[in-house]
């Protein structure tokens, strides 16, 4: 074993106390190894770690990709104790609006629905996700316990019902609802596994079909009803508003409506 796998190895676990998500782990360790394989055994610098950025913008990545790399290679640098080798991230211009490729609409959303019928527990986690604007790794709370019994977890009465029925069909008396056949609570890559696989079938694009995107639908569908912004922040698990502002950015569709309607070119 070579030092560089070693090294790589010992970050691995640094990631692991760190408590960082398994799917945060892999990308930092496929980062870091990226960044290895250009130092090709150089000298650890901040002229390095600037050329590697200055690498990565040449390739002509977009530059919340770069940053994602470079957020990857400053937990690196922490992990190495060479935090004067961290660099700074690109700046990036706000948006007014998000693209419509991107942008998972209420229709869309109904159609996975649809065709996720044949399959309970993945039709019930769309509709848990989705109503209730949960990360992934939030899951892990919808017991049979919570749906049953106790209220800390805020759910629709519908879905919590339906819940209840879905535990009671699988014979799960207690413990984590969304679990595999072997009993095991179900992970990232199970779910984004099994959504992918309803696009076709639902007409959706592939690209828009990600728990994520699922938590941005609530949102804007909760700020459409409520047109509150810190209460959104609080229901998503924000600490800042202007993290809150980016889950509904819309379109430009429904500004674009307004303004037709206004009659002002004649």
């Amino acid at each position: 074993m070579n030092e560089q796998t070693i090294c790589l190895s010992a970050f691995e676990q640094y990631l692991i106390r760190e408590e960082r998500a398994a799917a945060t782990i892999r990308k930092y360790l496929r980062d870091a190894r990226s960044f290895e394989s250009f130092a090709a055994g150089r000298e650890w610098s901040k002229d390095l770690t600037l050329e590697w950025k200055k690498t990565l913008i040449g390739k002509g990545l977009a530059a919340r990709s770069v940053n994602s790399m470079l957020a990857s290679l400053n937990a690196y640098c922490r992990f190495y104790g060479r935090e004067d080798c961290a660099t700074k991230y690109m700046r990036l211009q706000p948006s007014a609006y998000c693209t419509e490729e991107h942008e998972l609409t209420k229709k869309e959303y109904f159609r996975l629905l649809e065709a996720a019928k044949e399959k309970p527990r993945l039709y019930l986690l769309l509709q848990t996700i989705c109503s209730t604007g949960i990360r992934v790794s939030e899951l892990q709370y919808f017991t049979v316990d919570a749906v049953n019994k106790t209220r800390v977890i805020l759910l629709p009465e519908k879905l919590r019902r339906k819940l209840a029925a879905y535990a009671r069909e699988q014979e799960i008396e207690e413990g984590v609802i969304f679990r595999t056949k072997g009993g095991k609570p179900l992970d990232r890559s199970n779910i984004w596994s099994d959504m992918k696989r309803l696009c076709k079938e639902a007409h959706v694009d592939a690209e828009k079909v990600y728990p994520h995107n699922l938590r941005k639908l609530f949102a804007r569908s909760f700020y459409s009803q409520e047109k509150d912004i810190a209460k959104l922040a609080d229901g998503l698990g924000h600490s800042s508003i202007n993290t809150t502002r980016i889950y509904i950015i819309s379109t430009g569709i429904e500004h674009r409506r307004i303004i037709d309607k206004m009659g002002l070119v004649i």
